[in-house]
Formats: structure tokens, sequence, C-alpha cells
């Protein structure tokens, strides 16, 4: 698993910028208040906020795997990034407020915030920047990660700047910084991460089990942060989160999904966020071998499937559906492409055609690690049948299905979050050599194409070529992307200022208040 393979899972961009991080601050899209409400925020209170985790998943070291939310969430508040994602644009400043890349867009110069230090009081250096760069490189998954960036190509220049070269044109590379590039002093040992000190908004006060509280950073170079603390609760199942919030033990019950919002409709008392294109949901169909590995066996699946229903039943309909395309609020998602509908004539024709075995049955492994998954599986399975494919839905443990399933199997679910860059999730999953390439797909086609968009300069001129990389996204890949799921927090009334963004952008809680 990368990290947050829940994260990366919910995280995504990408745009040349200049921008001040202090004109950013506005930046992070936040949740429609409730009518009447003071709308001047105020300083104060601590939010008590519930996140999903396991006991047995716990981990501390923000360049390691995060297979907990509740873990991610503290570590993003603790720890800035080089870039997040933006509200007006993609890719928007954080520990860095300006990026410039050369003429050839290899080497990319990004200037930090002046003034940024971290909570023990040291100013934050290009050196830090660099060392933390460079371990996060060295992780199993750090290819991926820093796709093209080689250790030895990662570079001080000053005190402020951070050198970064690429193997090869990269016009989208702020875009790739958004999610795992927090910072770390220099020199910091593995034994200290867990305490090591941020630049974050928030400073770790304490760490119990998964549980934590944090307190405001008063010097964060991002501005005025409004709460005295957070505190986070971790919580082993969306409904055990709702339960607390409903029992006024929480303030917020984050990413709880569409089940337990629907449950919540008719509290006047709770308030539903909902943030769009949060969640891809798709089917993974191996294509280097196996029964799924004929292109044609791939369409006739992803033409079987009643995508409206999907959406109306799994998510309750708090998403939308999709078109086998990740990505889907990414401004260049490219609408134009057809939608594909059900049509079980062509379905069957297609599997007929391919040869493939009626007769037997094919297993399609799932968990139950967010709300709806394997949900999905089972509907799926049921209307596939209608085409002729008989299905046995596998439900696994989740360790078991990171280590025995994921990047393995012929068919099974996944899910990814921040689907608000095609690029960026294509980086990840479907360029031929990334590390998390699921359905192990390999297109010559596909992969210049993802060259072409990331060497091209214009932005106008890169849209057009990201729309050929979507069309053979749409119709060849391993990917059935039959919806896309809302992200749902609940809050209680006083909750003021939460994000609206998917992904990383929902864990920037610096601009939340409480209005009481």
């Amino acid at each position: 698993m990368e990290m947050n393979r829940r994260q990366v899972l919910w995280a995504g961009g990408a745009t040349v910028t200049t921008a001040l991080l202090a004109a950013c601050s506005g930046n992070g899209g936040t949740s429609a208040e409730p009518a009447g409400a003071d709308a001047k925020p105020r300083k104060g209170g601590t939010l008590r906020i519930g996140a999903l985790g396991r006991a047995g998943a716990i981990t501390r070291d923000p360049h390691g795997t995060q297979a907990n939310e509740s873990d991610y969430l503290i570590i993003s508040l603790v720890h800035d990034t080089l870039t997040a994602p933006g509200a007006k644009t993609n890719t928007a400043p954080r520990l860095a407020t300006a990026w410039k890349a050369s003429d050839d867009l290899k080497t990319w110069r990004f200037t930090l915030a002046e003034g940024a230090t971290f909570h023990d009081g040291t100013p934050v250096t290009a050196d830090d920047v660099v060392w933390s760069l460079r371990r996060l490189r060295g992780t199993p998954s750090g290819a991926s990660r820093l796709p093209g960036i080689k250790a030895a190509n990662i570079k001080a220049e000053g005190a402020r700047t951070v050198v970064l070269v690429s193997d090869h044109p990269n016009a989208e590379l702020p875009l790739l910084t958004r999610l795992t590039t927090f910072v770390l002093k220099k020199g910091t040992k593995d034994k200290e991460i867990g305490k090591a000190p941020g630049t974050g908004p928030f400073k770790l006060d304490w760490f119990r089990s998964g549980n934590a509280r944090l307190v405001r950073n008063e010097d964060w170079h991002g501005g005025e942060v409004l709460l005295d603390a957070v505190e986070v609760k971790i919580f082993e199942s969306p409904q055990a989160m709702s339960n607390a919030l409903l029992a006024g033990q929480i303030d917020v019950a984050s990413n709880v999904g569409a089940v337990a919002a629907r449950t919540a409709e008719k509290r006047e008392d709770i308030r539903i966020v909902r943030r769009p294109d949060d969640m891809a949901m798709p089917i993974v169909m191996r294509t280097s071998s196996g029964p799924f590995a004929d292109p044609k066996v791939r369409e006739a699946l992803k033409l079987a499937v009643d995508r409206e229903a999907m959406v109306k039943q799994v998510l309750s309909g708090y998403g939308k559906v999709g078109n086998d395309i990740l990505g889907t609020g990414d401004p260049a998602y490219a609408k134009d492409i057809p939608q594909r509908a059900r049509d079980l004539a062509k379905a069957k024709s297609l599997l007929q055609e391919a040869g493939f075995d009626t007769s037997k049955t094919y297993k399609l492994h799932t968990t139950e690690d967010i709300s709806g998954l394997a949900e999905s599986a089972t509907l799926f399975a049921t209307q596939v049948r209608e085409a002729g494919v008989r299905i046995e839905v596998v439900k696994q443990e989740s360790a078991t299905f990171w280590e025995k399933t994921w990047l393995k199997g012929d068919l099974y679910t996944t899910y990814w979050g921040t689907n608000d860059s095609v690029v960026f999730l294509a980086s990840k999953t479907m360029v031929s050599d990334s590390g998390q390439n699921e359905a192990a797909w390999d297109s010559a086609e596909f992969d210049a194409a993802y060259r072409r968009v990331t060497g091209t300069k214009d932005p106008a001129a890169r849209a057009k070529v990201l729309r050929d990389l979507q069309r053979i996204e749409h119709d060849e890949s391993g990917y059935l992307l039959w919806g896309v799921a809302d992200g749902i927090d609940l809050a209680a009334a006083p909750v003021r200022g939460l994000p609206t963004l998917p992904g990383y952008g929902r864990v920037q809680l610096e601009r939340a208040w409480l209005a009481r």
C-alpha cells in the first residue's frame, strides 16, 4: 500500500503559479453554512473530530504506509506538504509559496514560505525539505510518490529554494507534491518521528492509542488558525462514529458515508457536508493475463453494468455515474466522451466473439474498508449475471486483501480519492511502470500520451492532449468506474468552515471554527 493507500485513496491537479500562500488562505473550499448563522469567524474552542482507523494499523511516520484515516488526519494537521489542493486552482501553495519550471519543464524551483518555522521555533530551510524528500523517495513506493525524480536530483539552492530535476519534461510536477511531501527536520531519527515537530497549523499535544489532541500553532506561516485545539478520535466503523456524533461525543464524523448521511437527513441539529468527486470506486480487471485480458471481455463487462442503479443503491444517490475515467473532478475532464450506457445485447455479443467461458464462475474480491465497497461488488455480480457472466463475491479482511489481492488479482474492487486530476491518477495507476498499476496495464499508446501531456507547457494545448489520454483510458483500460461517491462529513450545528474539497483538501481544518 502507498501512503496513504486509503488516502491516495483520498488525495490529487496542477497549475504553474507564483501566488503567495496568504492568497490561498481562503482557497480551501469551505462548506455552505446554516441559514442565518453568524458569518464572522471567531477564534477559540476545541473541535472533536472522528476518523476511521484500526488500532492494529496505527502508524506515526509521515512518509510511511498509512492505512488509517485517523493517522493521516493527524499527520496532515501537524506537517505541511509543499503544495495542496485548492478551490481556485487544482494546486495551491502550502509550505512552498511559489514554483517555476525551466523552459524544458525538467527543472523545477520551489520557493519556501518566508518565516516558516518548525513547532520548536527553528526555521525551515531548503536542506530540511531536501532531506525529507530524499527520505520519501527512499520508501518502497517512493518512485511513484515522486515519479521521475531521483534522490540525487533533489537539491537545495540557498536557504529557501528547493530544486527538483525530473528525468523527463513534467508540466504537472507541482501536482505531484500535494500529497506525500510532508516536511521533517533534517536528520530526524526514525525513533523520534512520531513526536517530531512539524510546520503545520497545529502542534501535537498528546497521542494515545490512535487518538490525539492538537493545539493551535500561533506562528503558522499560512496565517491565523482559528481553533484552540483539535481532538481526533479513532473509530473502527462509520456506524460507531456517526452514533458518537448523534450522542454529542464528537462534533464531526468525517468521511462517514452515504448510509450515515441518509440517517441524518431528518436531523435539524446535524449538517451534511458533501464533497463532490471524492471517492472513485472502480472494479479492476487484470489486463496482462487471465480471463479479462481480452479487451472485448472488459468492454462487455463495462456494458453490462447499470450505472444509475449502482449510484442509487450503493451510494444512496450521494454521488454520480462514472464513465471509466479516473479524475472526474478535473477541470479538463473530457465530458464530451460519450457516456457508456448499459447494453446487454452488445455485451453478450462481445463475450461470444472473445470466446469467453460463461460456464465458469469467476471470483470478485472485495473488502469492507469503506462504506459501499462490498455492496458495489454484490450488485455488480447481480447485474452482469444478466449478460451471462457468473460472479462469486469474496469478502476479505483488509490486511489480507491488500497483501494477497491488490495488484495481483484478476478481478477486484478498489477505491481512489481526490478525483480532481486525470493525470495524477494516471501517473499512479496506469502508466506501465507505475508502482500501483492495479490492472497490470501496459499500453505504449497510453504511455506516449501521458508523456505528451506532462511535456506540454501550454495549458490549453495540454488539455487537448489530455483528452486523447482519457479516450484511451475509456476505451481500453482495466478500470470499470461505475460511479464516484461524494465525500460526506456529518457536523454538529456549531461547526463552521469545514472544507468541501475532496481528498487531502478535506483535512485542511485551519479555517474551521465553532459558533459558540
